[in-house]
């Protein structure tokens, strides 16, 4: 087979340089993706950097990838040559599990990532096995879906798992890649919004995203006054805060939720859950069934993240845009090889 052309770090922090792969023969449940865009997320920076010490390199980062089938395998199933598609954190799983029978293949022991040990979609094309390339739906712009593959199914997996009804109080933290579809989402879920962050020009932003209001998460006295008030609590960021006070906003059998990679330790006592039964816990990414039920939510709700397009080729610039926080919300990668 032709090689892929794509974009690679060498070492970790590199700047990315232009690489070719042999991707091998497609596996009889894989399929081939041409990609048309890719998001850039912050856990590409992180695998390019090696924050979470299990990178190898070069890494082809990119894990937010939308394009059309060109290649199936002879038992790949309900998918067409031609069908867009996207893929996100994870490519494959081992699909005989009790989790994989059950429909959670994101809790499969044997689950792959797309860029550990695997070419990633900041390339003209992307391997995944079929049940990992869920179709877009109709109304679905490929254009800005991207995001919905990692950031999107991260923050959407505590209202479709935990039981979050229309009448919760929800709180988000953090009004950034994934804070601000959460907002979306739990708006549009028919939750009262909460946003918590620590950028005070946010607040409107976040009140235009669905926020029905707006409190410092660095501010001890505003925490202090939703006391109780908070049926869950969503923790977008990757940094420090004063979790205790965030445990002090959980009404009884509230629940604080993680789905940043917040690196230091969590300090909670005991005694903050026993009083009103209250719960933390974590996720990551979903099920492709999950992401099909959150691509229907978003057309059914006009729901899209917001995001700023760049070409494949300014890879880099588009990284350090992210980098530096620069980002509104979401970086997409415009595919743009020449044949």
């Amino acid at each position: 087979m032709t090689k892929i052309r794509a974009w690679a770090a060498m070492a970790p922090g590199q700047k990315l340089e232009r690489y070719e792969y042999d991707p091998g023969p497609l596996s009889d449940d894989e399929v081939d993706i041409a990609v048309e865009y890719c998001g850039v997320c912050h856990s590409d920076l992180s695998m390019i950097d090696n924050d979470w010490n299990f990178t190898t390199y070069p890494i082809v980062p990119g894990h937010e990838v939308v394009g059309r089938i060109v290649a199936l395998g002879a038992q790949a199933k309900g998918l067409e040559i031609g069908q867009r598609v996207g893929v996100g954190w994870a490519n494959s799983s081992c699909l005989h599990c009790g989790s994989c029978i059950g429909g959670a293949h994101h809790q499969c022991a044997d689950t792959k990532a797309t860029i550990s040990n695997h070419p990633g979609g900041f390339a003209e094309r992307v391997r995944a096995q079929w049940p990992w390339a869920v179709p877009l739906p109709e109304g679905m712009s490929a254009a800005v879906a991207g995001p919905l593959f990692c950031g999107g199914i991260t923050v959407f997996t505590p209202f479709a798992e935990y039981g979050i009804s229309p009448m919760s109080r929800v709180g988000i933290v953090g009004i950034g890649g994934l804070g601000h579809l959460a907002v979306k989402f739990a708006k549009a879920w028919g939750c009262e919004v909460t946003a918590l962050t620590s950028s005070p020009a946010k607040a409107q932003e976040a009140k235009a995203l669905g926020a029905h209001r707006v409190v410092s998460s660095t501010d001890p006295e505003a925490i202090a006054q939703l006391a109780k008030t908070l049926d869950m609590v969503i923790v977008t960021v990757n940094v420090p805060l004063d979790w205790p006070a965030i445990i002090s906003t959980l009404a009884p059998y509230g629940r604080l939720h993680f789905v940043g990679a917040v690196l230091e330790p969590v300090p909670v006592k005991v005694f903050s859950l026993l009083d009103g039964q209250k719960c933390v816990s974590g996720s990551a990414i979903g099920s492709p069934t999950n992401m099909a039920k959150m691509l229907e939510f978003c057309v059914r709700h006009k729901i899209e993240p917001q995001v700023e397009h760049f070409s494949m080729s300014r890879v880099n610039e588009a990284l350090e845009h992210l980098r530096t926080g620069k980002a509104r919300y979401r970086v997409v990668l415009d595919a743009d090889f020449k044949a």
